[in-house]
């Protein structure tokens, strides 16, 4: 089934988490135990947690072979101190390319690739942060949802008189420059 990849503005979401760093395709042996201990410190503290999703944030290396930062992490409700490897961080916020995958976690993959031919489709780059939200668990692994979100970074691009949503003058000056008002 083909991946529908929806552009959306996304808010940062507060997580308790645990930083590891790991070999591209090594996330599935990490993330267990560094799950475990952010688990085990949000049962010590009511309240902290009321119905976030696991949510691991992947802070992706400027080398395509270097190690992945990730933070893996659990939705939460407050900020808090640092206790052992478990600390405060959350999402980063902004415009962001969004598909949800449906269906066993070997395949997620598959929501993965559908946004990285997205953003070459539509001339956009990754800002570096992608992260995964993970719905609830259901008996059929068929019906699972993780939401893959990758931030996008700002681009800027110049465009010619006369290109569609542009305000430029025949001589080439934008009169919004030129007499400091911008108006629609």
């Amino acid at each position: 089934m083909a991946v529908s990849v929806n552009l959306l503005t996304v808010q940062p979401r507060k997580l308790a988490a645990v930083r590891r760093e790991v070999r591209p395709r090594a996330v599935g042996s990490a993330w267990g135990p560094a799950v475990g201990k952010v688990w085990d410190f949000i049962r010590s503290q009511p309240g902290l947690w009321t119905v976030g999703h696991n949510i691991f944030l992947y802070h992706h290396p400027t080398q395509p072979s270097a190690p992945i930062l990730c933070d893996f992490g659990v939705e939460v409700t407050r900020a808090f101190e640092t206790a052992g490897e478990v600390y405060a961080t959350e999402t980063p916020g902004g415009e962001a390319a969004v598909a949800v995958h449906r269906g066993p976690y070997g395949r997620m993959n598959e929501a993965h690739d559908a946004i990285r031919k997205w953003m070459a489709t539509n001339r956009r780059e990754s800002a570096g942060h992608s992260w995964e939200i993970y719905g609830d668990p259901t008996p059929d692994p068929a019906d699972t949802e993780t939401t893959v979100v990758y931030l996008l970074s700002w681009t800027f691009t110049s465009r010619r008189i006369g290109d569609p949503d542009t305000r430029g003058e025949p001589d080439g000056t934008d009169r919004r420059l030129a007499t400091g008002r911008i108006s629609q």
